[in-house]
């Protein structure tokens, strides 16, 4: 079997920068499961997984585009200091998790500047190329029920 679309694929990875800087791994972990097709992994790895089979070793360079993002200055926002509450000192570097029309989003204090902070809401890879050693250890036929919702169920998948 092959990967493709409506299969659950389930694989080891180390993820790196430019630098050769290890930025996640799943090394001492399950695999990650993931149903093909639905999203569930950043696009430039996903296209480049597909017709794979269980044992295939690959490395995968996925330029930023295809990956989070290029970084989005329109993500950035000044707001005043007081609304960091519950905060003794807000610091640069700092994560916050915001509540945004679109959900929980994290934020990143990128600048304390006085009674103002600028948080970067892009994510923490934007406009970063990563680089993919995967190795696929398992597929298998979606269930209707992981079809349905979206995502790979049971080991390695996000469970409700």
């Amino acid at each position: 079997m092959t990967i493709s679309d409506n299969c659950v694929a389930s694989f080891h990875y180390t993820l790196t920068d430019k630098d050769g800087k290890v930025l996640d791994s799943s090394d001492g972990r399950e695999p990650l499961a993931y149903l093909h097709g639905a999203g569930n992994i950043i696009p430039g790895l996903e296209k480049e997984l597909v017709g794979k089979q269980v044992g295939d070793k690959l490395q995968v360079a996925v330029p930023a585009a295809e990956a989070y993002g290029e970084r989005n200055d329109a993500m950035m926002q000044e707001l005043p200091a007081n609304m960091f509450t519950g905060v003794d000192k807000v610091e640069e570097g700092m994560e916050f998790h915001a509540q945004t029309e679109n959900g929980t989003q994290v934020v990143t204090i990128a600048a304390v500047n006085g009674d103002m902070v600028t948080v970067d809401a892009n994510h923490p890879l934007a406009g970063v190329d990563l680089n993919f050693d995967v190795e696929i250890t398992d597929i298998r036929e979606a269930t209707e029920e992981e079809k349905t919702h979206g995502h790979a169920h049971g080991a390695g998948g996000h469970e409700h």
